[in-house]
């Protein structure tokens, strides 16, 4: 097969204790997850999911151990971090239950959603998709993943976000508005899942604004930790 130019490598993301990278598929985000960030962005209660996708190339892989680096993108003057447990599948399904999900799941790895909220609230304003906000370049760090064999039980683990040494974020996954398990279900009710999807499973409250040299360091107890320096 023959290519008008060299087609981009694949994007993958290493694995803790493993030579082989998990390659990525699509990467898939829920919406306001965690009931005390949707009371913050103006929502209550146990709405209905709904998910947004991200291009595989928004992602800041980091190795283990390394700090990251995301450039401060363009057209925004309000950039967020929203800290989330990420969910890699290892194996495809449609119409997957919640009950079998955990057989699907390859392993976990903590990401950060990062939001130009300044351009995403105007797109809500005006109706319109709000890709821009959520969907640009380096839009995705992410560190390592765990294999699933070697978590714990990642349903009550905490998460949180430090920001220069500082707490922004801290809660349980076990505060997911829809479980990770329910998350599958819904998601592979919509598209069919396909091994090396990734889906970051929302954030909790205490988003807020980054700046150049700050430095991000995001937890999720049990799996790898992620690095990322704002420059």
């Amino acid at each position: 097969m023959s290519f008008v130019f060299p087609p981009s490598p694949p994007v993958s993301v290493p694995v803790l204790g493993k030579t082989e990278r998990f390659p990525v598929h699509r990467i898939y985000c829920v919406g306001r997850n965690y009931e005390e960030h949707a009371k913050e962005m103006g929502f209550t209660g146990r709405e209905p999911p709904f998910f947004f996708l991200k291009p595989t190339d928004s992602l800041v892989v980091v190795e283990a151990g390394q700090t990251g680096s995301m450039p401060y993108p363009s057209l925004t003057q309000n950039l967020h971090h929203e800290i989330e447990l990420v969910v890699a599948i290892g194996k495809g399904g449609r119409n997957i239950s919640a009950a079998d999900s955990i057989t699907h799941i390859y392993g976990y790895a903590v990401g950060l959603d990062m939001t130009r909220r300044d351009l995403q609230n105007e797109m809500k304003k005006q109706g319109r998709p709000w890709c821009i906000g959520k969907a640009f370049d380096h839009s995705g760090p992410i560190g390592p993943i765990t294999p699933i064999a070697q978590t714990t039980d990642i349903n009550h683990a905490e998460i949180s976000l430090q920001v220069n040494g500082a707490d922004r974020q801290r809660s349980h996954i076990s505060k997911l508005i829809w479980s990770v398990a329910e998350t599958i279900e819904h998601l592979s009710a919509a598209w069919e899942l396909q091994a090396g999807d990734l889906i970051y499973t929302g954030t909790p409250e205490g988003v807020a604004a980054v700046v150049k040299g700050d430095l991000l360091v995001g937890s999720v107890a049990g799996l790898s930790p992620l690095q990322i320096k704002m420059v």
